[in-house]
């Protein structure tokens, strides 16, 4: 009886049957990524591109007046001790380059819980309870244990008005950041030191599905986090794309801020006068740096 000889298959061959039996239905499944309950795929962009989209965020908005629910919180996680203050009803005002004042109101009797302004430089900032009109410089050198005197506009400034690279004095990296969980292109900002040295300044995070920011982090010359603000919820106010939900953690200066934007005009002009802050009669002047002086402003 004549049998067949064993004839071996090219390495090919065996290669092929193998993904023939690994990818049989009985084998292998498709699997969906939900990514925020969106099935949308997932855009793409170059680095150029994203800081277009950066530039073109920023030039689009002159000038601003938002009323916003927010939520202050004093501590940081790593001391274990978070204060939150709800129903604290605040007004920004916005005009560039850099002028920025924010008003918030107390709990339910909506007093002035603070009032401050900065011109990009030096602000003020006026603590009614405290009977204290604090100037300075907009730079916190050592933050001061009464954390509401922590408070920057210059801070708030960063996060709502995120700046474009400036490719003169910075460089630029790009990051894919994508996974199961996440979907995020990340531009890293980069600036060489005369030593030679890098330093990361800040880092963008773009949503790749839709494009918009959602997050950024602005760093110290040791790496340490100053701000760390997350942007959501975006909608048009004034045909203008605008984050409705904001985020603001500034864990050196250990207080936090949750904005969420109730009413919003965008480029309608803000008047002069909206950015003057005088010291009230009766209360003790402070500059940063120095004791408060002594008797109140007459």
């Amino acid at each position: 009886m004549r049998t067949m000889p064993f004839r071996r298959l090219a390495p090919s061959a065996l290669v092929l049957c193998l993904i023939c039996a690994l990818t049989s239905s009985c084998l292998a499944r498709r699997r969906l990524i939900p990514r925020a309950g969106n099935s949308k795929a997932l855009q793409t962009a170059d680095l150029p591109t994203l800081l277009g989209l950066i530039r073109k965020q920023y030039d689009a908005i002159q000038n601003f007046s938002a009323a916003v629910d927010m939520v202050p919180a004093l501590g940081t996680t790593e001391k274990n001790h978070i204060t939150e203050y709800k129903d604290v009803r605040a007004y920004i005002r916005f005009r560039r380059p850099s002028n920025i004042r924010l008003i918030g109101l107390m709990p339910l009797v909506r007093s002035t819980m603070f009032d401050m302004v900065s011109d990009g430089t030096d602000f003020k900032l006026y603590i009614p309870s405290k009977g204290r009109f604090i100037v300075g410089r907009d730079a916190i050198d050592q933050p001061s244990p009464n954390k509401l005197e922590n408070l920057r506009p210059r801070h708030f400034l960063d996060a709502l008005v995120v700046q474009p690279v400036d490719p003169k004095t910075s460089k630029v990296i790009l990051e894919n950041f994508t996974d199961e969980d996440n979907a995020y292109y990340i531009v890293q900002e980069i600036r060489e030191l005369p030593d030679g040295n890098l330093r990361l300044l800040r880092q963008i995070w773009i949503s790749r599905i839709d494009m918009n920011m959602a997050r950024q982090m602005i760093f110290d010359d040791a790496g340490n986090v100053l701000t760390d603000a997350r942007y959501s919820e975006w909608h048009n106010y004034d045909n203008l794309p605008f984050p409705k939900h904001i985020e603001i953690n500034r864990p050196r200066d250990e207080y936090a801020m949750v904005l969420d934007i109730v009413k919003m005009d965008i480029n309608k002009g803000v008047p002069t006068d909206q950015f003057v802050l005088q010291q009230p009669e009766g209360t003790t002047l402070q500059k940063v740096g120095e004791p408060p002086a002594k008797g109140p402003a007459k």
